[in-house]
């Protein structure tokens, strides 16, 4: 681990990779919950790094983190949230292609697939989730679009997403989804948030 301290109350912690970062996030809610850092006001995991934020001495907890022994995260479980799929994207003969595969299998595999919500990001209500195997990670777009539709399911590296909104992005595009994925007027107002399952349904045009 290595420590950032970011402003006068918060410190960045940087991990090698996101196991590593799904790991300290699940001991660091566990601890929590028996009352470790009471001033602790927000907790943020990323790709490689994990905000703390409310703590009155950096320096302090980036020393007790490097005592914790911290195993992998265990298997989340709970509810799983079902997202609805039509898997008729733009991208999806491309990837069917990288995967060596026909466009009806990469729906059947995405589909039968369980994911975890690793850390949320870029738009409100954005969630990267993990699930897929090194050997179906798929590039970006070389050029990417500036407006992706709301509701698209995309795939990036080993990552699945769903656009919360229009907005620009290079992910390749394999179905679309009518789920909200974030209302303001909710508690909380995404439906997916860090350590969720979670499946996407195949359902038709």
């Amino acid at each position: 681990m290595e420590f950032y301290p970011v402003g006068a109350a918060a410190v960045l912690v940087e991990l090698d990779d996101i196991a590593a970062v799904l790991a300290l996030h699940a001991e660091i809610g566990r601890r929590r919950a028996g009352g470790w850092a009471p001033s602790l006001t927000d907790v943020i995991p990323a790709a490689r790094t994990i905000l703390l934020d409310g703590v009155p001495d950096p320096a302090a907890v980036g020393r007790e983190l490097r005592g914790w022994d911290v195993r992998p995260a265990a298997a989340p479980d709970g509810p799983v949230v079902e997202i609805p799929c039509r898997y008729d994207g733009e991208d999806l003969a491309a990837v069917a292609s990288a995967w060596r595969v026909t466009e009806p299998e990469v729906a059947r595999v995405h589909a039968g697939l369980e994911y975890r919500v690793a850390f949320c990001g870029f738009a409100p209500g954005f969630a990267y989730l993990t699930g897929l195997s090194e050997e179906l990670a798929v590039p970006r777009r070389a050029t990417p679009r500036t407006a992706v539709p709301a509701g698209s399911v995309a795939l990036a590296g080993t990552y699945t997403g769903v656009y919360p909104r229009s907005s620009p992005g290079g992910w390749q595009i394999i179905g679309r989804t009518d789920a909200v994925l974030w209302d303001a007027s909710q508690d909380p107002p995404a439906l997916l948030t860090p350590g969720t399952r979670v499946r996407f349904a195949a359902v038709g045009s």
